[in-house]
Parts: C-alpha cells; structure tokens; sequence
C-alpha cells in the first residue's frame, strides 16, 4: 500500500479512536440513568448479590414483604402448595420490577393469598443462580445423601457455612419463615416435608 493510503488509514482509525473515547467518557453512567429514573434495576431474573447491592437491602424485599404479609394472611389450606391466579401474580411482579413496594392489603391479594406465595417461589425460580447456587450443588448432593441423621446435619451445615454472604442471609430469613408457618401445619396443611418438597426446586 503507498505510503499516503497507509497515512490516511491510520488518520481514519485515529478519529475513530478519537470518537470512540469521547464516546466511551460522555456516556452517562448506569447510577446517573438511575438518577434521571431512565434505567430501572431489575428485580426478577436479577442475580441475587447484585440486586441486594444495588438497592441496598440485606434480604430482597419482594421476599420481605411477600413473607410478612403470609405470615399475617396466609395461615390457610395449602399456601404455597396452591397456585394462585396469573393474571394477579403477573400485576404483583411488575410492580416489584418497577421497583414500587405493592399495596399487599388490597382486597384482591387477600382474596387471592396464594397469588403472593406463588410469586415468592418465582422470583427464587427466576434467580440466574439459584440461592444454594450452582457451585455448591454437587456439595449439597453428598450431603443429603450421607449415611446417618446427624452425618446428614453436620455436612448440611458445612455446605451452607460456603454460601456467599448475601445467598445465606436470603436462606436464613426463609428458613425462619417457613419454619413458623411449620407452626401452623394443623390448619395449613403444609407441613415440614411438605414445605420442603414445594420449595426445593426453586431453590437448588
């Protein structure tokens, strides 16, 4: 190539450059677009760590609120066992998406309990790493499978002692849920095992 076709050659990509970089420095920033409410953080499919970080909450709050408002209305025959109408799950996700704390007291949730148990179980389902992640899953396995009881018990502990931190806080504020809704298996139905089988697979 002659010398002048190489010259414009790297003229042209030095513009390039050039553009690329002012680009690169003008271009705002992902917490200005939150400021001027242009980009919205996600709250389903969000990896977990992530979303906690950005709203700056220990557990999520679709959980937080989804949980409390059970525990207040939800002591019924087969909660979380029972699906509830889609069209409702679907209104109370987009509000979570919108990043607005829905009004669970309205009479239609009340009506519909099992639409806010049924949302809770999505946004565990939905997670791109599942709360006992894929990288302890293997860990999980052997230790559910160990031989005795108490084997059984030590090994759980050790796999969930590996979670990252914001994966066992969630795990911890669940367990303590569904635990005091165990309470109530005489009205609910659901008890320990049944909690159990309806809430692993979102889960692991």
């Amino acid at each position: 190539m002659p010398w002048h076709g190489l010259y414009l050659l790297s003229k042209k990509h030095g513009k390039l450059i050039t553009f690329l970089r002012t680009f690169m420095k003008s271009r705002p920033t992902k917490q200005k677009l939150k400021q001027r409410g242009i980009l919205k953080e996600r709250v389903f499919g969000c990896d977990l760590g992530e979303h906690l970080l950005n709203s700056g909450h220990d557990v999520p709050q679709v959980l937080k609120s989804c949980t409390e408002f059970i525990e207040k209305h939800g002591i019924v025959d087969g909660i979380y066992r029972l699906s509830g109408i889609a069209s409702n799950i679907q209104k109370l996700r987009h509000e979570f998406d919108s990043e607005q704390i829905p009004d669970l007291t309205k009479d239609i949730y009340i009506q519909d309990i099992h639409c806010v148990g049924s949302l809770c179980k999505l946004y565990f389902r939905e997670l791109p790493n599942p709360l006992l992640t894929y990288q302890l899953y293997e860990k999980f396995s052997d230790a559910v499978s160990a031989a005795t009881d108490e084997e059984r018990l030590v090994k759980i502990h050790d796999v969930i002692q590996q979670l990252p931190p914001p994966h066992y806080r969630t795990l911890e504020f669940l367990m303590r849920h569904l635990a005091r809704l165990a309470d109530y298996c005489s009205i609910t139905n659901m008890h320990t095992k049944n909690l159990a089988i309806v809430w692993a697979p979102n889960l692991l």
